[in-house]
Parts: structure tokens; sequence; C-alpha cells
């Protein structure tokens, strides 16, 4: 467990400007651990400084037009072809991978589970990742895959890359370190960070506590962009100057390690000597970064009704057809409720868009009651869902004086394919038998008689 202002790696040595970042979103960074480790005018030279290697890492086609293009020049103390020896199939049972069609016997339904139990071994937090749904199909770069953690030990000699997706972290419960290949960044609560398709990573834990908690939307598709903001303008969600970049960090480690890869739903594991978190200096913009969930400037009607929720998007994964997101990640954050002559929770609907939704703190205004922090819930294409019997009196018959919502943050990992799922959430301890009950009071109130003059 290491505390936020060390970075001093067990087994090793981490040499690094600190746990810095730099601002903005798809910016082209560029970042040294040692001085003059960085080529000027040039990616390749014929020799690079202290003795380094020139690797490219590319997120993108090479002929990808300008404004996807993604790609960085890393300068490390081995290529990476050096991090990968005979690769051994390993396992994880409870990480899953669309198409995935468990056996299980729950029928379809509105879904509510409470937090993830915490474990009763020792897990890592690659370890301690439980897929709840899917959706798509890896093989063919669509959709995308919900999962909880909850873990309780560090990834010390541990590595891990993923070619099926990128990994969005969304912490609940305990702050992490990531170790990424480019960096290191300190993820707190309330913070969220992206760790890119095939980037080498390993996590370990930040401060006390017994066990680790959250959420992570692996997706398979189009890399997650801040979305379009239209009529908005230029202003307000989520701001680029709020994305940080770590800087340059490498781990000068020459000890029996394990990279571990996820590739087309199956695992596999090899054995090196050394760590491969070797990059002392990089330039691109195919990077990973974090974001305070806190910063985001929410936007809202003013006036009277409940707009989409569509303008809480923080980040979205397009397809082709425009306007239709592979994922969108939406939030709940705190903000004023001020419309006149309106019921301001969320209305009922049937949507479309598939919804996995967790709870980070606090309570989330269209649920009065069961819907707890670390808890997760499940509403699929069509299913309609919206406010609870006690949410619906509350706000029917509350007087419509500004309020602060506050203390609170929900989220929403949104996708346009059907979420399948899997044997473990269905089967899993903490599913709610009674959340379809939270209906069961909004009774017929219909009687003929205008009540509205």
């Amino acid at each position: 467990m290491l505390d936020k202002a060390d970075t001093t790696v067990a087994g090793g040595t981490t040499t690094s400007n600190s746990v810095n970042y730099m601002p903005g979103f798809g910016n082209d960074f560029e970042t040294e651990a040692l001085p003059g480790a960085l080529p000027q005018g040039q990616n390749s030279p014929q020799k690079c400084n202290y003795g380094l290697y020139a690797e490219q890492l590319s997120g993108s086609p090479f002929t990808a037009p300008r404004g996807t293009n993604e790609r960085s020049w890393l300068y490390r103390i081995r290529p990476s072809v050096r991090h990968t020896r005979r690769f051994s199939n390993a396992t994880y049972p409870h990480w899953k991978t669309a198409p995935c069609l468990d056996d299980h016997s729950l029928p379809l339904g509105q879904l509510r589970w409470n937090p993830l139990p915490a474990p009763k071994e020792t897990l890592n937090f690659l370890e301690g990742i439980r897929t709840m749904t899917t959706a798509g199909d890896v093989l063919t770069q669509i959709g995308m895959a919900a999962h909880a953690y909850t873990f309780n030990a560090d990834m010390v000699d541990d590595y891990f890359f993923n070619a099926d997706g990128e990994l969005l972290v969304v912490p609940q419960v305990g702050a992490l370190r990531v170790f990424t290949e480019m960096g290191i960044m300190d993820v707190e609560p309330l913070e969220i960070c992206l760790i890119p398709r095939g980037m080498m990573f390993k996590v370990s834990r930040l401060g006390e506590g017994d066990n680790w908690r959250g959420y992570i939307c692996e997706n398979y598709g189009a890399k997650f962009t801040m979305p379009d903001r239209g009529p908005i303008g230029a202003n307000c969600l989520a701001n680029p100057r709020d994305f940080k970049t770590p800087v340059a960090a490498f781990e000068d480690k020459e000890t029996p390690c394990r990279v571990h890869v996820k590739w087309c739903g199956k695992f596999y594991v090899t054995e090196i000597g050394h760590s491969p978190l070797d990059v002392v200096a990089w330039h691109g913009n195919y990077a990973p970064f974090k974001y305070d969930l806190r910063t985001f400037s929410p936007v809202g009607a003013i006036l009277f009704d409940h707009p989409d929720p569509s303008i809480f998007t923080v980040l979205t994964a397009p397809t082709e057809e425009a306007g239709t997101a592979n994922v969108d990640f939406v939030i709940f954050p705190p903000r004023w409720l001020v419309a006149e002559h309106t019921f301001r929770p969320p209305w009922y609907h049937r949507n479309i868009m598939s919804e996995f939704m967790g709870l980070i703190h606090g309570q989330y205004d269209a649920k009065e009651e069961g819907f707890v922090p670390g808890g997760m819930s499940l509403h699929n294409m069509m299913l309609p869902h919206g406010p609870d019997a006690m949410g619906f009196e509350k706000a029917s018959s509350n007087e419509l004086k500004p309020v602060k919502l506050d203390h609170t943050m929900a989220f929403m990992f949104e996708t346009r394919f059907p979420q399948q799922l899997t044997k473990f959430a269905a089967e899993l301890e903490t599913l709610q038998d009674d959340y379809i009950e939270c209906w069961d009071a909004l009774e017929r109130k219909f009687d003929g008689t205008p009540s509205i003059k």
C-alpha cells in the first residue's frame, strides 16, 4: 500500500517528475523523466540518448484522419518485444467478454444490486474484477462490458494490458495509484481515469482501508472522446483543461515479473525478468488521463421541464451512426433544481439505449430507498423505469422553490446495444429480489375529474 507522496515501488526504483500532470484533452504532449531523453526534431534517431529504444504505440490506423489519428512515440529501456516471451494460458473466470450468453435462470427485468461483498481472500485489482454485463461483439470491436471491482492487495510484480478495449475506471471506495507505461495517475473516488487499449499498467492501493471498490467500463469500440456541445456552445459540461495526462515516469526493476494480457476475450501470461514500465520519455496524443468529476459544469432547465440526461455526458464513444453512442459515460452531479411547474426528478421512460448505473456517494434523486453507494442497477433497452413510488410522491408535492441537490454523484454506462447479464451478476448474493416492488405503490389516480384549472 502506497502513500500519495510515495513514488518508490517495492522491489525497484521509480524515476519521475513526481505525480504531476499535463492539462488538456487530446493534446499532443511531450514529457521526459530524465533531461535530454526526448529527441528533438525527429521521432527515430539512429541512436537515442541514454541508450534508449524508440518505439511507436498506435491507437488508430496509420491513415486515420488527422482529427482521429492517435499515436505516441516512446523512448524506453527495452523495446516492448522484450516485455513478452512465450505466453501461457491464464484464467480469470469472473471477467467475461461479449458476446457472452451465460447460462442462468434469471428472467428479463429491471435489476438492482447492493455493493459487491468484500473479498475473503487476497486479491489484486486484476483478480478482483467481476463482469456484470456485456454488450456487442469484441471481435468486431463494437459494444462494451460493465464490470465492478473489489480488491485488497497491490499489483507488485504483475502487469496487464488489454488488447480488447480501453478501460474507464470509476473508483467508489479507496484511492488508486495507476502506474502506466506513460506515467502515474493517483485517482480517488469522485475522479475517473482512462487507460488506452494496449497500454501496460499496474494498480496499487493508496491510503488506509481493507477493501478498495469501484466500477469499470471496458469499451470495445471507438475511443471515448468529449461529446459535441451543439447549441450549448464552447463552455460548460466537461472542459478540456480539466483532463490531466501524467508526466513521464519509469520503473527500473530487474526482478522476475509477469505480464498478463487480455486478447479477444482470452487471457494469457508471460514471465519476464524486469518491469515493462520502462518508458523514460514520450510524446504524442495516445495517452492515459484522469478527470475530476467535481469539475463538471452542469447545465439544465432554468424555467420548466426536465431536460434529457444527455446534457450530463462526460465522455462518449461514438458509432458511425451520428448521435448514437457505442457507450456514453453520463454523471448526475450536485446541481440546483429551479424549474417551475415541473416534476423535477428524471421522468418515467422507456429507451432504445441500455443503462447500467452506479452510485459513487450520496443519494440518487430518482430513488428514495434501496440504491446505495457502491450499488448498481440495470435497465435494459425498452424496459420501463423511473422514480420509485416514494420519490414520485415527494416530487409531486414538494414546494417548487430552488433546491440544491447536493452530496451526490451517480453515473451511467449507456449503450445502444442490449446488455447481457453474466451468470455472476444473475447469482450475486447482493441482487435485490424486491427491486421491482419499488413501483408497486404507484396506484391509479385517474378519476375523470380535472385537477388543474
